[in-house]
């Protein structure tokens, strides 16, 4: 098992006003599962991801991770783990605009000094050409689509041999053509073993998945494997 929630919970304090976003949360994730996350806006979704990516504190319950209890680290601890253990890949890519597709591919690397630099710009080179890009890798994002920036971000996401790969609306900025060409190559990833969690409010994307879950209102209303039409029992029809 690689994740496991037990009872957490999320309030936001704002000048002495408590807003909760999740309400005793519990779900576990076993190696090499690709779980999508569905919900409506305020539903808790994107709340829960920054809290399984260590973007974020938990307000009570418990997370493990990877046979670690990290309900309590502090923000070091948190960012330690977040950058040897995940991978992001986010609606709007967050590459860096000025940088080439090679370096921004090699980021996260900085934050392993003890890696070898020449193994790993092997390997980032090779997963560029396995995702078609291996003619673009001295061009900086704003020469490449909004396709090909999202696989730039899936490659860097793949660089530091991550436990878990997050996805944030991974085609929220892309067209229909460009978003299932990224589907593809996730389910590829995980077909070869990546664990991946995906947020999403649209229910073709979440069909890529292997298990659904449906937040409302800070809390999971169903989690079951794929299955299109309990998706449309369960009202998600975006």
């Amino acid at each position: 098992m690689l994740i496991k929630t037990d009872n957490i919970t999320k309030d936001y304090v704002d000048d002495g006003l408590v807003t909760p976003a999740l309400h005793g949360v519990s779900f576990e994730v076993n190696e090499g599962e690709f779980l999508a996350v569905m919900g409506s806006s305020g539903s808790g979704k994107s709340t829960l991801m920054h809290i399984i990516g260590f973007l974020d504190k938990l307000t009570s319950g418990k997370y493990i991770f990877d046979d670690q209890d990290t309900s309590n680290f502090d923000d070091d601890q948190l960012a330690e783990i977040r950058n040897r253990k995940v991978g992001f890949i986010f609606q709007s890519y967050n590459l860096l605009p000025r940088t080439s597709v090679l370096d921004n591919v090699l980021l996260p690397t900085i934050y392993t000094p003890h890696l070898n630099k020449k193994e790993v710009e092997k390997k980032a080179l090779n997963l560029l050409d396995k995702v078609k890009l291996s003619e673009r890798i001295n061009h900086n994002p704003n020469q490449l689509s909004g396709g090909e920036q999202q696989r730039v971000a899936i490659v860097r996401a793949l660089i530091n041999q991550s436990r878990l790969i997050l996805a944030d609306e991974p085609t929220g900025n892309l067209d229909s053509k460009s978003g299932q060409e990224v589907m593809e190559i996730l389910q590829d990833l995980n077909k070869e073993g990546h664990t991946i969690l995906m947020v999403t409010h649209e229910k073709y994307v979440a069909e890529c998945a292997r298990r659904i879950m449906v937040l409302r209102d800070g809390e999971i209303i169903s989690d079951n494997k794929v299955n299109k039409q309990r998706l449309a029992k369960d009202g998600i029809e975006k």
